[in-house]
């Protein structure tokens, strides 16, 4: 086709229709498509989001129902000093870690932080805001949302 010059051509209802017309519906056509995929696209990457945000709070789940019974086996290791307890704890352990857990576990003398601790009970002292006593564990995943705060024991 020559720049410059129109042609004539033929719909399907017999009417003759120019072809900038044609080439500017064309690209009508070609702008919806593409949009249309940019969508598919985004959908596509919300759904894995939502997928991916699913599979956390499931884990989650089990793991607030699971921590309990991995805090008594912990109380029974500190008495008994079981060799076959504390393999258990042991996988138990790692079974967290591959989920993408880390112990929330302070020190005596660790600034208090309200993001990853608890306070159950304030103790004189001469740290004020320091932590005087680890009483449990606290779990968060390496991201750092927490799923249950270290409960500790803070001088005042």
């Amino acid at each position: 086709m020559v720049k410059g010059k129109r042609q004539a051509v033929k719909d399907k209802g017999g009417e003759k229709r120019s072809s900038d017309k044609v080439h500017l519906e064309l690209e009508t056509m070609k702008s919806m498509l593409a949009r249309a995929l940019a969508d598919y696209d985004n959908l596509n990457k919300r759904v894995e989001r939502e997928r991916q945000n699913l599979g956390k709070i499931a884990s989650i789940s089990i793991v607030v129902r699971l921590l309990p019974i991995l805090d008594g086996l912990e109380s029974a290791q500190a008495h008994l000093q079981d060799a076959g307890l504390a393999i258990s704890i042991g996988e138990f352990k790692k079974v967290f870690s591959e989920e993408g857990l880390t112990e929330i576990k302070p020190k005596t003398g660790d600034g208090f932080d309200e993001n990853l601790m608890e306070v159950i009970e304030t103790v004189p002292g001469e740290q004020k805001g320091k932590v005087a006593d680890l009483i449990l564990v606290g779990w968060k995943f390496t991201d750092g949302q927490v799923v249950r705060h270290a409960k500790v024991k803070v001088y005042n």
